[in-house]
């Protein structure tokens, strides 16, 4: 198992992945009856959606205290940050949801947002040394 010393640099966006993750949780997790009307989308899927998130933020926010974590760890961060981005263009377009004009700006924000984390957990990812035991 190939191991890396965390950068400070993949710490921080792991951080910020966390964060962001957590907040984004908590306004759909919390708003979920308010934004359905706003942006178009079921109530149901914004509360799966903003609960999910809170497992995650947790699970990053460990990561990110670890000194050295397996390669392929990261490499799940940055896997299932491109797998969120993908679903959320199959909600905007995939025809099971028809969000409006705001829903499909929202779900575009998050999903650039993600987009920006996953590049910068990349470059955090090539910035960590490789451990030895």
């Amino acid at each position: 198992m190939s191991l890396v010393s965390m950068s400070p640099f993949l710490r921080r966006v792991l951080v910020a992945d966390a964060l962001v993750s957590a907040a984004a949780g908590a306004l759909m997790a919390a708003g979920a009856s308010v934004l359905q009307d706003l942006l178009a989308l079921p109530s149901g899927l914004l509360l799966a959606a903003g609960l999910a998130l809170f497992p995650w933020a947790a699970a990053l926010l460990w990561l990110a205290r670890q000194g050295e974590v397996p390669r392929a760890a990261v490499w799940a961060v940055i896997v299932l940050n491109v797998l969120w981005i993908v679903e959320s263009a199959w909600v905007a377009l995939g025809g099971s949801f028809h969000p409006n004009v705001l829903g499909e700006a929202f779900i575009a924000v998050q999903a650039m947002a993600v987009a920006v984390l996953a590049e910068l957990e990349l470059i955090g990812l090539k910035r960590s040394t490789v451990a030895f035991a």
